[in-house]
C-alpha cells in the first residue's frame, strides 16, 4: 500500500529531510512544515545548582528524559566544571533513561543506564520502571516543556524531586512553511497528517490563531488521516479534540510513515 500521490503533512523539524524522503518512497507528496526548534534557556542557573548538588552527593537517582538534553547539559556543565565532570558525577547515582536516545547519550559519556523505560517510552512506563526502588532523592532532566504528571508521580512515591531544563521549545525562526500548512489545512488540501512530538499541535494551533484560521485549520486537520507517533503525542492532540486514526506498532518515524501509507491506501 502507498499514499498514492496524496499530500502528506509532516511537522518534523530536525529530521525533516528524512521524513520527506520516506513519504516520497511511499508515493506521497510531502509538505514538511517544521513546527518547533529547541532553543537554549537564557538563564542556566538552575542547571549549575543541580550540578553542585549532584557533585556533593545530593541525589540518589538521575532520570534523563532526552538524548538532546543530556548532551546539552553535559556541554553546559563542562564550561564551568571541565570536561568529564558531569559524567563523573553521574557515576555515583542510579541512572534512569526514558528510552534509547538518552541511553545513547550516556554511552557517549562512557556510562550505562541502570534502568530503561520500555516502549512506548512515555512517563507512564518510566514511573512503572522505577516503582518500588529505594532511591528517594531524584533529579529529572526535563525536555522542552515540563511534565507535571511525571513529577507528581515520583513525589507520590515519597521522593524529593528536583527538575532541571537546559532548553525550551520555540517556534522555528522561519515560520513560512508552517503558515502554508495552516492555509492548506484550512482549504482542505491535505490528506494525511503526521505528528512526531506533542508540542507540534500546540505550535500549529498557535500559528493558525495568528493567521486568523485556527478553527478552520483544526477542522481541516480533523478531516485528514491523523497519525501520532505515540501516546504522549496522542494526549496532546486530544487536548485539541483531535483523535488520531493511527499510532505505529513501535514509536519509530519510519514505521509511522510506512503504517500511515498502509492505512491511507
Amino acid at each position: 500500500m502507498s499514499f498514492a500521490g496524496k499530500r502528506v503533512l509532516a511537522l518534523e523539524s530536525r529530521r525533516g529531510a528524512e521524513i520527506a524522503e520516506l513519504i516520497r518512497r511511499h508515493e506521497g507528496e510531502p509538505l514538511v512544515a517544521p513546527a518547533l526548534r529547541e532553543a537554549p534557556l537564557e538563564e542556566n542557573q538552575a542547571a549549575f545548582e543541580f550540578a553542585e548538588r549532584l557533585f556533593a552527593g545530593g541525589f540518589d537517582m538521575v532520570i534523563l528524559l532526552t538524548g538532546l538534553g543530556t548532551r546539552q547539559l553535559n556541554r553546559l556543565l563542562a564550561t564551568r566544571y571541565g570536561e568529564g565532570a558531569f559524567a563523573d558525577g553521574l557515576r555515583g547515582v542510579t541512572l534512569v533513561a526514558r528510552g534509547p536516545k538518552p541511553v545513547a547519550a550516556l554511552r557517549e559519556m562512557g556510562l550505562k543506564a541502570d534502568v530503561v523505560a520500555p516502549e512506548p517510552n512515555t512517563w507512564r512506563e518510566l514511573l512503572q520502571a522505577v516503582e518500588g526502588r529505594p532511591e528517594r532523592r531524584i533529579a529529572v532532566q526535563e525536555y522542552g516543556r515540563r511534565n507535571p504528571a511525571l513529577l507528581a508521580g515520583l513525589e507520590a512515591s515519597g521522593a524529593a524531586v528536583a527538575s532541571v531544563r537546559v532548553y525550551q521549545y520555540a517556534l522555528p525562526e522561519d515560520t513560512a512553511p508552517l503558515r502554508e500548512a495552516v492555509r492548506r489545512l484550512a482549504a482542505g488540501e491535505i490528506a494525511v497528517s503526521l505528528f512526531t512530538t506533542a508540542v507540534q499541535i500546540e505550535h500549529l494551533a498557535r500559528v493558525a490563531a495568528e493567521e486568523g484560521l485556527e478553527q478552520a485549520a483544526l477542522d481541516g486537520l480533523r478531516k485528514t488521516l491523523v497519525c501520532s507517533i505515540g501516546p504522549t503525542t496522542t494526549e496532546a492532540l486530544a487536548e485539541f479534540e483531535i483523535r488520531p486514526a493511527l499510532e505505529p506498532s513501535h514509536p519509530k518515524m519510519g514505521l509511522l510513515v510506512k503504517e500511515a501509507a498502509e492505512r491511507s491506501g
